[in-house]
Formats: C-alpha cells, sequence, structure tokens
C-alpha cells in the first residue's frame, strides 16, 4: 500500500479550494493576496489529456505574463509546467476573464533580467530558490493570436 501524504493531499485540497472560489466569484474573491496578484492557470495533463487548474502568483507585464515554477523549492519541477512544456496551449483567468495563451519556459537572458522582479514582487521566491539545486524556471505566457 502506498504511504499517505498529508502535506501533499492537504495542499492539494487547498489549491482546489482556492481555484473553485476563484471561479465561483469571477476573480473577485482569491485574485489577490496583498499586492500579488493570483491567476488560475489551466493546461492539459500530458499523459492523461485531462485539463488542470492550479492557481498561481504572477508578474503582469503588459499582455504578457510571467509564472514561477517554484514548486514550494521542491526537487522537481511543479506538475503545471511539465504539463505546459508538453502542450503551450493553456487558459489564464485573471479575474473574470479567461484568456487563451501560449506559454514558454523563459530564455536564459529573459530569466536574468525577471528574476529580481518576481523576487522583488514576492521574496519567497528567493528562499525557494535557496532549498532546491535545480533552477527555478520562470514561464512567459502571451496573449494566443489565435
Amino acid at each position: 500500500m502506498k504511504p499517505v501524504d498529508i502535506r501533499r493531499q492537504g495542499q492539494r485540497f487547498v489549491t482546489g479550494l482556492h481555484a473553485r472560489v476563484y471561479r465561483w466569484t469571477g476573480g473577485r474573491v482569491g485574485s489577490r493576496f496583498g499586492t500579488v496578484e493570483n491567476v488560475l492557470l489551466t493546461t492539459t495533463g500530458r499523459r492523461s489529456g485531462a485539463r488542470r487548474t492550479t492557481p498561481l502568483s504572477v508578474l503582469a507585464l503588459g499582455e504578457e505574463l510571467v509564472l514561477v515554477a517554484s514548486n514550494g523549492g521542491a526537487p522537481r519541477d511543479p506538475d503545471w509546467f511539465l504539463n505546459l512544456t508538453a502542450d503551450p496551449s493553456v487558459t489564464v483567468q485573471r479575474g473574470g476573464d479567461v484568456i487563451a495563451m501560449q506559454a514558454r519556459p523563459a530564455t536564459a537572458a529573459e530569466r536574468a533580467e525577471l528574476w529580481p522582479k518576481v523576487t522583488a514582487l514576492y521574496s519567497g521566491y528567493a528562499t525557494y530558490q535557496t532549498r532546491t539545486e535545480r533552477e527555478i524556471p520562470l514561464v512567459i505566457c502571451t496573449p494566443d493570436p489565435t
């Protein structure tokens, strides 16, 4: 029998609740924590093909959105990041608006420019980076022109 990871189950519960409340209220609840904007990212599962939604903090740069694949400093990338690398067509809900977007990992040069901005937005990202040997990826989402 597989051991139960209570922490992971708790995290999934809270994440799912956040997404449901966000959607139910059209983003009136859950779209901000202090000065940090939160969105709902929906990806397609790379193995299941099922749609998966995750609430994430975002750095908005005009129409582009920057996401941080921190996974709380865990040693592996978050599932949502692995999903979008397999299929970059995503949707992002900002408040009541659902936007079709294309997602891609930031280049090394883009990450070098953006990392100070995301850590200024939320200093916890810098702490997460110290917890893992992997370089935490940044993802740039741009509106899908189609």
